[in-house]
Order: structure tokens, then C-alpha cells, then sequence
């Protein structure tokens, strides 16, 4: 059986994974990437470097964004997300962003993404030169929908 999820099955797909893929684009190119995230109030939070994803997603901030839950092929939930990038740049916003991540993805074993992560005593504006901080951004959700598919024996 194949169907629509809800708004409050999405959010539950949202919250218990960690890992989606965001896809920008800009002057003709898309490019997709997976990353680690967290989601809280409407939106997906991320951080990265700069790089390709993040200048693309300043010169166009319409991205969409999907997350999967796959316990077998006959037995999945996927969600896909349209939203507007937001750079966290104000200190509190910032900070928040850092929070919600670290509490979201350091149970799990670390990875180059969550060690890019300011270590918790270091994250003080003080301590860590705002030039050598992880951007934290996150998407302002304006569109959302979901697929199930449930085997039923």
C-alpha cells in the first residue's frame, strides 16, 4: 500500500533522521549533496564550510531538500521539502543553530561532518574567530510533502 503522509507523519520522519540531501541550484546547475541536519519549528538546520553549496544557496536561496526512512523496499517513508536558505549570522540565532546540531548528532559516532562542529568549549564568540566557524544555516520550510509505502502481510 502506497500513500500520502501527513504533516505530523512528516515531522516524524524529520526528527528521526539525521542524515538528508539538500539540492540548490543556480545560473543552469543543480547540485545535490548529502548532509547531516536537524530539524526543529519549521525548519532544517545544517552547517558546512564554505564551498559550492553554500555560494550557491547565497546567489539563489530556493532549495529543496528530502529525507528518507527505509526499513526494507516494501516498507519506506520519504519527504520532500521546498524551502529558502537562511544564514544564521547574528551571535543568538548562531549559537542556537550550534546547539540544536550538537544535541541532535553527537550520540553518534563522529564523522568529518559533526567534528566540523565547534567542540563545546570552544564555541564561545570569544574563543573561536568568527572567519574559522562552520556556517550554520537553515531552511525556512514553505512547502512540504511525503510518500509511504507499507507491506501489509
Amino acid at each position: 500500500m502506497i500513500g500520502t503522509l501527513t504533516n505530523d507523519q512528516i515531522s516524524h520522519v524529520l526528527y528521526g533522521q539525521n542524515i538528508g540531501r539538500i539540492a540548490c541550484q543556480n545560473q543552469g546547475k543543480i547540485y545535490m549533496v548529502p548532509i547531516s541536519y536537524a530539524f526543529d519549528k519549521g525548519y532544517i538546520y545544517g552547517h558546512s564550510k564554505l564551498g559550492k553549496k553554500i555560494k550557491m544557496m547565497r546567489e539563489e536561496p530556493r532549495v529543496c531538500f528530502q529525507v528518507d526512512s527505509i526499513d526494507n523496499m516494501t516498507n519506506w517513508r520519504s519527504v520532500i521539502i521546498w524551502g529558502e536558505y537562511e544564514e544564521l549570522s547574528d551571535e543568538g540565532s548562531y549559537q542556537y543553530g550550534i546547539k540544536l546540531l550538537e544535541d541532535k548528532l553527537a550520540p553518534f559516532i563522529p564523522s568529518t561532518a559533526v567534528q566540523s562542529l565547534p567542540e563545546k568549549e570552544h564555541s564561545q564568540p570569544e574563543i573561536m574567530e568568527k572567519s574559522t566557524r562552520p556556517i550554520v544555516f537553515r531552511i525556512r520550510i514553505l512547502e512540504q510533502t511525503g510518500k509511504y509505502e507499507k507491506h501489509i502481510h
